[in-house]
Order: structure tokens, then sequence, then C-alpha cells
């Protein structure tokens, strides 16, 4: 076991290789540095704060799921918290020393590849810390818990309270619901955090005083440029890394289900279907590792995007040829594949994470398509703003619509070829095989916020419009980037979503059931009313939980606008360069106003699942979950795409793409607010939806046995 340990080691190793590389390179000027400080600063008492709100809140839920499950659950649920934030916290550290060292390296040089290795390997120490700490974690509960790997072990156990559970699959159950919770907190309380200082900063600074993007005189800019590293590093770091965690979980839960209701027999082959994907993502992590060091090395194209997709496509085709001889090796000579679904032998699991990966990319190219200035949707909507700014949001609204469609469709044919291939452990394996190369995809994403800060430095620093040019280019890139990002997250949920609510009903299950066809056992009724009003509550709740965040937004915005414009009154020399605006105080708003209202939310996804178990049951929670994933999916997926194309139209006016038009125009204001619309909706809900679903779905498995003993009605 301690070789598997080895090689995330090695994967936070290069984090922090890569974390000593971009420190070492020179910040710049003395005003650059000052600039970098106080988003530094702000950067860091934020995320100290936030982590105290949420250690606070992780000891009391890790207390009553040991008291409800057993203590194990609770180390394994720490361990998950642990990782999570260390991944998101070493993320967001070298995202606020990246961002001013990209700046540097675009004045000095001039040159646009040397500036995006800069910024691409500050984000690739986030992305190695997401796959290598989450792997290091599942890795040390391996480990540790090990013994319940054992043949009596991985049999249904009942407790002292009456709950029927696997010890190990509950275990792993317990780390995962550790990433999710970390990962919610970090997303909510970072996407409030930066959506609303957003806002603030376009809705006074571009539309009303017609200043340019970053210019020091708007309060704002401070704090907007400190929301870029909480929110889109640090949470989206932890969204994925919790990704990652549920659908490594929703392969090893069901492999252990399907053997304990399977009578027990073939035990070896339960085995290594409950270590390999582990091993596949270990490999995964690799191949990330290749991938990110051959751009971080390799001569740059002038590209900024093909050299990204580069990184992406070489990750992935290394997983999957690496991922094909472990499979070869590791499946070698075991019987007993047919008894969990497997249609075509060894290599019906890899076939299904092919699938998945193919998928995630598709839906990565689809997200591209429709916010991409590049292609004809997002051209489309910029040269909306010469009809005004309700058609632009019209349009916008109608972009995102649409989108959702195509990408339900590849979704739609995913699941059920990987169902056909390897059954419903296959289809965990395609959301395993969409996240494999986790670590290129987040670096990938990351890079986007560390150039958006650089752009945001330069402009403060008043650097040449030479190196602002580079740092927007750069930073346009991230934006499709993220999107795609976005996109394989909400992918990887609706596979991993659909592997645990199975594993949900076969949670349902008492100590020496065994029976014929397993998955004959897989029932829902959704005739039944109660699993029917479930999956109405269920389909209602993501936009219930999307009108809080967005409400949270703009509360929080809403108090920052009055003061920008309370100093620009006050101090009229703010507007003329002559006095310098107080940034420390819209920093303090935005991050009470998270702070704030991020428990919210949280609240919602853990206490939804555990209010509708006790007091309905199981059929009713059961279609709660599946209200919730559907609806949930579909939100996301618009909300991304939406808000991504909107911010993308505003960019290709401000680049001078449109003839006739400029910054400061009534086009730019109706642009300007089109994206000021979209940035709450693809930031903060559109991410945030996939944890909701995980969470609520990870809770609802451990709790299921306890639902169907003790329900009111």
């Amino acid at each position: 076991m301690f070789i598997y340990l080895l090689l995330p080691i090695v994967g936070v190793f290069f984090a922090l290789l890569n974390f000593w590389s971009v420190t070492k390179k020179p910040e710049g000027t003395k005003e650059m540095i000052e600039i970098a400080k106080a988003i530094r600063e702000g950067a860091d008492a934020f995320i100290s704060h936030e982590y105290k709100v949420v250690f606070k809140i992780s000891v009391p839920i890790a207390i009553i799921l040991g008291l409800l499950t057993e203590w194990y659950v609770s180390v394994s649920f720490l361990i998950g918290a642990l990782m999570s934030s260390i991944a998101g916290y070493i993320g967001m550290k070298i995202a606020t020393r990246a961002n001013v060292r990209v700046s540097n390296t675009a004045r000095l040089t001039k040159d646009i590849d040397k500036t995006l290795k800069v910024a691409f390997q500050g984000g690739s120490v986030m992305g190695l810390s997401v796959s290598s700490f989450a792997l290091l974690g599942l890795g040390l509960v391996f480990l540790i818990f090990g013994y319940q790997l054992k043949k009596e072990y991985l049999v249904i156990v009942e407790n002292y309270l009456g709950i029927n559970f696997i010890p190990f699959a509950m275990t792993v159950s317990g780390y995962s619901l550790g990433c999710s919770i970390i990962a919610m907190f970090d997303r909510v309380g970072g996407g409030v955090y930066t959506k609303a200082a957003d806002m603030a900063a376009d809705l006074v600074g571009k539309t009303e005083l017609k200043l340019p993007e970053d210019d020091p005189r708007n309060p704002a800019t401070i704090a907007d440029n400190v929301g870029d590293n909480v929110g889109d590093v640090a949470g989206l770091g932890a969204d994925l890394l919790e990704s990652y965690v549920g659908s490594i979980l929703s392969a090893i839960v069901l492999a252990s289900y399907i053997f304990a209701l399977s009578g027990g027999i073939y035990y070896e082959t339960a085995k290594k279907l409950i270590f390999y994907p582990f091993l596949y993502t270990i490999i995964g992590l690799i191949g990330s590792i290749i991938g990110i060091y051959y751009i971080i090395f390799k001569k740059g194209s002038g590209k900024p995007h093909k050299d990204l997709n580069t990184a992406l496509m070489l990750s992935a085709f290394l997983s999957l040829a690496g991922n094909f001889l472990m499979t070869n090796i590791f499946f070698g000579n075991v019987d007993g594949l047919e008894k969990f679904g497997f249609r075509f032998g060894k290599f019906s699991p890899y076939v299904s994470s092919i699938l998945g990966i193919f998928s995630g990319i598709i839906i990565g190219l689809l997200a591209e398509y429709y916010t991409s200035d590049e292609f004809r949707p997002t051209r489309e909507l910029s040269y909306k703003s010469k009809e005004g700014t309700a058609i632009v949001i019209s349009s916008g609204m109608a972009l995102g619509m649409k989108s959702v469609f195509i990408p339900s469709i590849f979704l739609f044919i995913s699941i059920l070829l990987a169902d056909y291939f390897s059954g419903l452990y296959g289809v965990a394996m395609a959301s395993i095989g969409m996240l494999s190369f986790v670590a290129t995809s987040v670096s990938v994403d990351s890079y986007g916020p560390i150039a958006d800060n650089a752009g945001g430095i330069s402009e403060m620093a008043k650097l040449e419009p030479e190196v602002r040019e580079i740092t927007d280019k750069l930073d346009m890139v991230g934006n499709t980037t993220a999107a795609i990002g976005k996109g394989f997250a909400i992918g990887s949920a609706a596979l991993a979503a659909l592997s645990l609510f199975a594993s949900y009903v076969f949670s349902q299950t008492s100590p020496g059931m065994s029976v014929k066809n397993i998955f004959d056992f897989l029932n829902l009724n959704i005739i039944n009313a109660k699993t029917l009003s479930g999956a109405i509550i269920g389909a209602a709740l993501p936009y219930m939980f999307s009108g809080i965040l967005i409400e949270s937004v703009v509360k929080t915005a809403a108090l920052m606008v009055d003061e920008i414009r309370n100093q620009v009154k006050e101090k009229p020399g703010i507007l003329k360069g002559t006095q310098k605006p107080d940034y420390e105080k819209c920093i303090r708003i935005s991050a009470s106003g998270a702070i704030k209202q991020m428990s919210k939310p949280v609240f919602i996804a853990v206490f939804t699942p555990i209010v509708s178990g006790f007091f309905l049951g199981t059929e009713f929670v059961g279609g709660v979950l599946v209200g919730t994933t559907l609806s949930g999916i579909m939100l996301a997926l618009f909300t991304a795409n939406a808000g991504g194309a909107w911010d993308n139209a505003k960019k290709h006016l401000e680049q001078g793409k449109i003839p006739g038009t400029s910054k400061g125009s009534n086009e730019h204001s109706a642009l300007v607010i089109g994206d000021t619309v979209g940035d709450p909706l693809k930031d903060t809900v559109g991410p945030s939806l996939d944890i909701l679903i995980k969470i609520m779905s990870v809770i609802s498995l451990i709790l299921a046995p306890l639902f169907l003993k003790f329900h009111i009605f």
C-alpha cells in the first residue's frame, strides 16, 4: 500500500517545486509589489477567516457522523476536510504570488509565450495539489483502514442504532463528505466574495464613472482582484477535488455492495474492483505531470489556447495508454466479472472510462463553442449590443438555454453505453475517466484567474498598454478554459450522481441479505406518491439554492456600490488621481458579506436530505435526489454557458473587434451589464450546483438505513 502513497507524494513534490520556481521570479517595480501585497493580504485574511468558520462546523459534523455510524467515519471525514483545505490553501497562496510575476514577465519580455508559461506554472500548483492531496488522503484511508477490505468486513453490518452499512464503503463515504463540505464553503464563500466585488466594480466603475477595467481610481478594484483568487482558484480547486473524490467513491461503494449482495462470492475480484479506480486515477496523475511539464518546457507556439489544449490532450492520451496497460495486468486472471455487470471481460470498465473521457472532451468543446468569441454564438451576442441592454440580456439567456440540449445528448449516450459495457460500475468509471487527468484541467483553469489578476496589476501600476494586451489575451483564453472546466465538473457530477444514487438504493439492505440478480434490486417506483412528490421538491431545490446564492451576491454588491459612490462623492480627487481610494473598506465589505452568506446554502445541502428522510422516509429522499440531479445539471449548464458568453462578448468588443464601437460607448455599457448579470451565474451558481448534488447524494447514502428505520410518515 505504501507504493500507492508514494506517487501522490511525488505529485505534491512537483506542486511545491513549481511553487518555488514561480516565487523565485522577480516581482517587478515597487508599485507592482505594493499592489500585489494588498491583494495577497486581502486573500489571506479571507481564507483564514473562512477556514475558522469551516473548522467550527466540521468538528460537530464529524462527531455526529461518528455517533450515527462508527468512529472511523469521523476520522475519514476529517482527513477529507483536511486534504481539501490544504489543496485550496496552497492554490490560493501561489495565485496571489504568481499574479505579479506574470505581469512582470509580460513587462520585461513582451512575449506572450513566456508570460503564459509563468501563469500556467502557477496554475499547475493548484492542479497538482488537487489531484495529489485527494489521492494522498484516499491512500491514507486505504492504509489506515485496510483491514476493512478483508472478506469478513466487506459485508453488511448493523451498528447499535440499527444502521446497516459496509464498513469500508462507509469509511470512504465519510472521506468524500469531508471533501464536499470544504468544497461547498470554498465555492459559495469564494463565489459570493468575487462576484460581489466584480459586480460593484463593473456597475459603478465602468458604467457610471466610465473607468477602464482595474483602474486604480476604482475603490473596488483591489477587492475584485482578491476575489479572483479566493473564488476562481481556491474555490475551483476544492470543487474539482470534490468531484474527483466523489467519482472514485461511487465506484468503490458500488463494487462493495454488489459483492455483499451477491452472497460474498468472488472476493478477490471485488477487492480488485475497489482498488481499480484508485489505481486508474494514479496513472492519470502521472500522465498529468508529464503533460504539465511538456508545456512548461516546450517552445511556445504563440497561440495560448493551442498550447493549453495540447497539455489537456497529451494528459488524456497518456492516461488512456497507461491505464490500458494497467487494466491488462491488474485484471490478468480474474473470475466473476460478469457478476458485476461486465459484458466484455476485463477491459469493460476501461472502455466505459474512455466513453467518459470523450464525453468530457465533447462537453468541454461545446462549452467552448457557446462561450468563446472565436465562434458564432458569442460573436452574435456581442453584436446584439447595438440593439440595447435588454436584447443583450435576452439573447444571452436564450444562448444559455439552448446550450443545455446537446451536452445532455452526449451525457445520455455516455450513460447508456457505459452501463452497457460494464453496468453501473461502468457509469462510475466513465465519471472517473472524465476526471482522470484533473491535475491538468485544474492547472488550465487556474491559470486564467492568475492572468486576470496580472492584468489588474498591470493596469493599477500603469504599465505599458502592450503588457495589458498580453494579459487580456491570456485572460480571455482563461475564460474559455474555465467554461470547459465547468463542463467537466458538471458532466462528472451527472455520471457520479447516478452511481451514488444506485448505491443509495443498495444501502437500504440488511445484514445477510442476498439476491439472485442484484441489479433487479435497483428499483424506484416513480409513480409512488412519495417518490413523485420528492422529485418535484428536488427539482425545485436547485432554483431555491441558486436564488439564495444570487441574492447573497446582490446584497453584498449593493453595499459595495454604495461605498464606492460615497468615496467618490466625499473625495473628488479620487477620479482626478490626486487622492487614493480606501481599498481596504471594500475588501472588508466583500469578505464580511461572503462569510455571513455562505452558511445558508451549505445548510440547505446538508439538512434537506436529513429532514426529508426522517419525515417521509427513503422513497421520498430517492425522489428528491432524482429531481435535484436532473434539475441541477440542466441549471448548471445553463448558468455556466450563459455567463461565459456574456463575459467573452464584452471582451470581444473591448478588443476592438466590432467596428465603430469602443470602451465607454453605449454598446460597451450594454455588454458590461450583461457580463454583470452573468457573473454570479457562471462563477457562483453553476459551480456550486454540482457540489449540491453530490453532498445530498453522499449524506443520503450514509443515512439511508436510518431513514428506513426511523421516519414519521
